[in-house]
């Protein structure tokens, strides 16, 4: 399943310049195992672990990891056209 993991996620965002990580595009907002949506996150899609990135409050930087065995539902939202 990582490689279709990897594709729904590659569809949500698009890659940072320079960089291996992904900020999902505008508008566009990701829940992996019906856990937190996340939006305006980066995403780094590593062999072994999907790392999601926030920003909260007064700069801090908050990481979630994933292990790709334990990913189960990724769910997408987008504003339809």
């Amino acid at each position: 399943m990582k490689s279709t993991w990897e594709k729904i996620f590659e569809y949500a965002s698009m890659p940072v310049h320079g960089t291996m990580s992904r900020k999902l595009r505008k508008g566009v907002t990701v829940q992996i195992n019906e856990g937190k949506v996340y939006d305006q996150a980066t995403i780094f899609l590593g062999e072994e672990f999907v790392r999601v990135t926030v920003e909260e409050a007064e700069k801090l930087a908050v990481n979630t990891y994933y292990d790709w065995a334990g990913i189960a539902s990724i769910r997408t939202t987008s504003p339809s056209e």
